[in-house]
């Protein structure tokens, strides 16, 4: 399994333990995920990071329970096996930007949820290799992910509720996003 970590930052030599800039409701017992750690993310799940940093997006994908009116509701006949949604005052530069793809190595790393592919270390981690990550709309239909542009991002607050997965990230930046998603 490759473990990867995408940043706007071509000069990192090691990645050190840092702390959420936002934490995170946890459940019980795994506040400390809010703590100082590094963020690594496997190769299946990495296009959730195919994105300038700060730009919210959310992902969805079909999980086994996922119903046929949920399915119907969010793909309406497309074949791609993710969906992500952007907000249009973010197209532009999620077209020009171009991001750093940091592999990290699999040993010292433990998983966090595997059904997201996240994963940490609570130590140092020095990378692997180190290569320029560009044409990100490209690379995200390489992977099998729609890209959708939406005005903003609220149309989508209910889709947590519903059956498929939902994954909400830097929603902070959304425009008139309040609040948990």
């Amino acid at each position: 399994m490759r473990l990867f970590h995408f940043s706007d930052d071509p000069e990192i030599g090691a990645f050190e333990p840092r702390p959420v800039r936002t934490p995170a409701v946890r459940p019980q017992g795994q506040d400390w995920l809010n703590g100082p750690l590094v963020w690594a993310i496997d190769e299946a799940h990495a296009p959730m990071y195919f994105f300038p940093r700060e730009c919210p997006r959310i992902l969805l994908w079909p999980r086994p329970g996922s119903t046929r009116a949920d399915i119907d509701r969010f793909w309406a006949g497309s074949t791609a096996r993710v969906l992500a949604f952007i907000e249009a005052a973010w197209a532009e530069r999620h077209a020009g930007e171009a991001l750093w793809r940091y592999e990290l190595p699999r040993a010292g790393f433990e998983p966090v949820d595997e059904s997201i592919g996240h994963f940490v270390s609570r130590r140092a981690v020095r990378w692997t290799r180190v290569e320029p990550f560009s044409g990100l709309p490209a690379r995200l239909v390489d992977a099998g992910v729609e890209l959708r542009i939406l005005p903003d991002l609220l149309s989508l607050r209910g889709a947590r509720e519903t059956s498929v997965h939902f994954s909400g990230i830097r929603l902070r930046n959304a425009q008139g996003w309040t609040g948990a998603p």
